[in-house]
């Protein structure tokens, strides 16, 4: 195990109290450093700033990704940038998917810290210098490639590069390099296996023996990620992150949920409708406060995904999310008083083998929200499908079998839940 390794696993086994230390410390010096020359902060927070207790943090606002969004038209950039434009290295973009795509901007220190972070995921994925990794991503603005390539390489691994090719193809270079690990996202690692499947290419005998998956709830759903496993005879690791945040979310040595680096962010929990500190009964939001990303830091940033904490009391001690991501909090739907998520539901389908694609159509019947799917089924059976959803869920939700091969197909992150509310 390397010095930095060790390093990482001594911040892990930290009692709270330990861990809080070093996060107070890690806060105030990012305060000293961004203002007042974060113009965004400065107006949030005020010229200067120290706290004296982790406990203060709650006192201050949050952060929406409403608020970063430029405002602007002739910017394409965050609004949390601390420097001139000329100081930054990197520009990459958020996916658009719930708005306009936002340009997020790093400095070269920074974007060490990206590549630094990354490395509790390569911990977890157990990458070495002797691992070739195909990374099943575009060329684009999609931050996830470019910091997991150079995280990466900056471990002497292969990075294989899988951009501008079609689905055929990556499976062919996949074979022919004798890739090791494939990274990401859980719904492509699907598509993969079913282009595979229906191209008499054997996978589960290829030399992949790790998927590094993200970008989406399914790595640490237990039906989505045995479907990945089964098909590619490899173990999955799920991880999280965002543009405008890092990559805060590795998984835990079971791999049921993950745990947030405590290290590098500070994590809270409120309630999604109240915003006040959650009492762990339900889901709760994820709130989150970057400790070393002075170029454009987010402090009380609301994410907006849904999760349930746990706090171990012995091994890593970093907080857990049981389950990872379970949703997102502007996904949910009311159905006739049952609080229902779309990874739920996909938890469900996933179990079922016949079941090869679905896409969710949220729709407003009065004030009341409800919920047709639409499934590729190779029983074409939609009343067995209704019936075990309304086994699990409690609720009789309208399921439609529709054409094989009929419903979208997607590269990255899948865009199974269509709102028409």
């Amino acid at each position: 195990m390397s010095k930095l390794e060790q390093e990482r696993r001594s911040y892990e086994v930290l009692d709270r109290a330990a861990i809080q230390a070093s996060q107070l410390k890690r806060l105030n010096q990012l305060l000293d450093s961004i203002l007042p020359e974060n113009q965004f902060y400065a107006e949030k927070l005020g010229s200067q700033l120290k706290l004296d207790d982790l406990s203060a943090l709650s006192n201050l606002p949050f952060t929406t990704k409403a608020e970063l969004a430029p405002t602007d038209s002739d910017s394409d950039f965050a609004r949390n940038l601390t420097y001139e434009v000329d100081r930054y290295v990197r520009f990459h973009r958020t996916s658009g998917t719930s708005g306009r795509p936002m340009g997020v901007l790093d400095t070269a220190s920074d974007w060490q810290w990206w590549i630094d972070t990354w490395q509790y995921v390569l911990d977890a994925a157990s990458i070495t210098a002797n691992d070739r990794v195909f990374m099943a991503f575009s060329f684009g603005p999609f931050i996830g490639f470019w910091s997991a390539h150079e995280a990466v390489t900056s471990r002497a691994a292969l990075a294989i590069p899988g951009g501008g090719l079609s689905s055929e193809a990556r499976l062919d270079l996949i074979l022919r390099s004798n890739a090791t690990a494939l990274f990401c996202t859980p719904t492509y690692a699907l598509r993969l296996a079913e282009v595979a499947a229906q191209n008499g290419v054997n996978i589960a005998d290829s030399a992949v023996t790790r998927i590094v998956v993200a970008g989406e709830p399914g790595g640490s759903i237990p039906s989505v990620r045995g479907r990945i496993e089964n098909a590619w005879n490899a173990i999955v690791i799920d991880h999280a992150g965002a543009s405008e945040v890092g990559p805060w979310g590795y998984p835990n040595a079971d791999r049921t949920g993950l745990h947030i680096c405590e290290a590098e962010f500070i994590a809270e929990f409120v309630d999604p409708e109240t915003g006040q500190a959650a009492n762990g009964a339900n889901p709760s939001e994820l709130v989150l406060t970057t400790l070393g990303r002075t170029g454009c830091p987010v402090i009380r940033y609301r994410t907006g995904d849904l999760v349930q904490p746990v706090y171990p009391d012995s091994g890593n001690r970093f907080v857990m999310l049981q389950g990872g991501v379970l949703g997102r909090s502007d996904d949910m739907l009311v159905i006739r008083g049952v609080n229902v998520f779309p990874s739920g539901i996909e938890g469900i389908l996933r179990e079922l083998p016949s079941v090869i694609e679905f896409r969710l159509i949220a729709q407003r019947d009065g004030e009341m929200d409800s919920l047709l799917i639409e499934v590729e089924d190779q029983n074409d059976d939609s009343d067995a499908i209704a019936g075990l959803l309304e086994s699990r869920l409690g609720l009789r939700i309208d399921v439609a079998c529709v054409e094989l091969n009929s419903l979208p197909r997607f590269e990255a992150k899948g865009r199974r839940f269509v709102d028409q509310r």
